[in-house]
């Protein structure tokens, strides 16, 4: 069963952090994409809108994720800078999943990123990023 993660106070994170929506956009299956598969992070951007590795690294227990599923409970978890990339790592016993080029994305609402859950990628797209 999942628990849910310690609450965070907002208002003593950086104002760089934001709240990014991202949702799975079309692939074979779900040819309109699906808004009820997503994920939402909670990660400080740069100017650049990319994720701030320097910025995680001093608030990483705030750097978190949850995946959300139709009919299953929502996973939640961290994420976490390894190897150069970024890995959506969870408190569940669900292994992780890789962030594909986070390092290079630019989370802003309309692009694209891809998320590699389980040996299959997955494309979603950034539907929202708003201010905590």
């Amino acid at each position: 069963m999942s628990k849910s993660p310690k609450p965070i106070l907002n208002t003593s994170l950086p104002p760089q952090f934001r709240q990014i929506r991202i949702e799975l956009a079309r692939e074979p299956g779900h040819p309109e994409g699906d808004a009820s598969f997503a994920y939402v992070i909670v990660a400080p951007l740069d100017a650049n809108d990319k994720i701030d590795p320097a910025l995680w690294r001093t608030n990483r227990e705030a750097c978190r994720i949850t995946r959300l599923r139709p009919g299953e409970e929502d996973d939640h978890g961290h994420l976490v800078h390894q190897g150069g990339g970024w890995v959506l790592h969870y408190e569940s016993n669900k292994p992780d999943s890789l962030g594909f080029h986070f390092a290079d994305e630019r989370f802003v609402s309309g692009e694209y990123v891809s998320i590699n859950e389980g040996g299959r990628m997955h494309t979603y797209r950034v539907v929202s990023v708003s201010h905590l």
